[in-house]
């Protein structure tokens, strides 16, 4: 982290293009808003998209604006985030996620810095400083077709990784720590400490949420300790026990004389592959779709319509 650290100071003076990678909760945005902080455009905005948050036929809007009459229902006109963003930085998080149809569009943008909004012709400057994100491996997504090869190139001259929690559980203590000290002052509670046994506990933890992971146990778990001033291993939420296993249907299923029941029989193959591929990436939604050449939208949506129990 110290190594991090050090190349945000060096390419936060800097305004080239940053692509930020690391799984989901590793602090992706927090480091995108460090860079913000270290360069020349601290006193612009700081404009965060996230690009699988809308629908496709939304997100175009979001980014660009559009001008009065543009389409149905457009009845002024409206910035995009690239115009909210000028002077200053336009996080682009979950970049992986953006549709085909807009990539060049993007391209276009970081090679010319100007667009156009939907239903006009005028050309716009885009003095913004582009920050990416990006928690699945975007090597992949042009190997599949599913990302340009030459955005990538564009988005990643000045590449930052952010490791995973796991791989620095020295900063364990330090992170507890500022997040009761962060929960205390917010809910206007008297100062609290971990127990060295709790703080042992939280170190041995995998964490697979990461550092959001670990912010959300240490509210639960001042939460739970009440009044005492002292939070002990019984404050912190214990692992969830392992779902119980399905046993998957054969992929090529024999229909019997007296039938069966073909909704519940694809579900079970359905549910079946949505839980060995959450259990093979550690429930990493993005990584699982990304197993399963799924949109991540696509995959949540698909895990809330089946049995909770399986695909937890």
């Amino acid at each position: 982290m110290r190594d991090v650290c050090q190349l945000i100071r060096l390419v936060g003076a800097r305004q080239a293009t940053v692509l930020i990678t690391g799984e989901t909760g590793s602090g992706k945005e927090m480091a995108a808003r460090a860079l913000h902080r270290a360069g020349p455009r601290v006193g612009g905005p700081f404009v965060a998209v996230n690009c699988s948050a809308l629908p496709d036929n939304l997100l175009e809007d979001e980014l660009f604006g559009h001008v009065r009459g543009a389409f149905t229902g457009a009845m002024q006109s409206r910035t995009g985030r690239f115009e909210q963003a000028h002077g200053g930085v336009l996080f682009l998080d979950e970049i992986g996620e953006l549709p085909l149809n807009l990539q060049p569009k993007l391209l276009r943008v970081l090679q010319e810095r100007e667009f156009q909004r939907l239903g006009s012709s005028e050309t716009v400057k885009a003095d913004v400083r582009i920050v990416a994100a990006a928690n699945n491996d975007l090597l992949e997504g042009i190997a599949l077709g599913r990302f340009r090869e030459d955005l990538y190139y564009r988005l990643n001259v000045a590449p930052i990784h952010m490791p995973p929690l796991r791989q620095r559980r020295e900063d364990i203590p330090a992170l507890a720590a500022h997040f009761v000290d962060k929960v205390c002052r917010a809910e206007a509670l008297p100062p609290k400490a971990i127990v060295p046994e709790a703080m042992e506990w939280l170190c041995q933890r995998s964490w697979p949420g990461n550092v959001r992971q670990l912010e959300n146990a240490v509210e639960m778990a001042v939460a739970l300790s009440g009044e005492r001033l002292f939070l002990t291993p019984a404050d912190f939420p214990q692992p969830a026990p392992a779902p119980s296993r399905w046993v998957a249907p054969p992929l090529c299923v024999s229909v019997p004389d007296d039938g069966l029941d073909y909704e519940s029989t694809v579900a079970g193959i359905e549910r079946s592959i949505l839980d060995q591929a959450l259990r093979k990436t550690g429930g990493n939604k993005q990584a699982a779709a990304d197993m399963l050449r799924l949109k991540r939208t696509t995959l949540s949506a698909k895990v809330r319509s089946l049995e909770p129990a399986a695909c937890n």
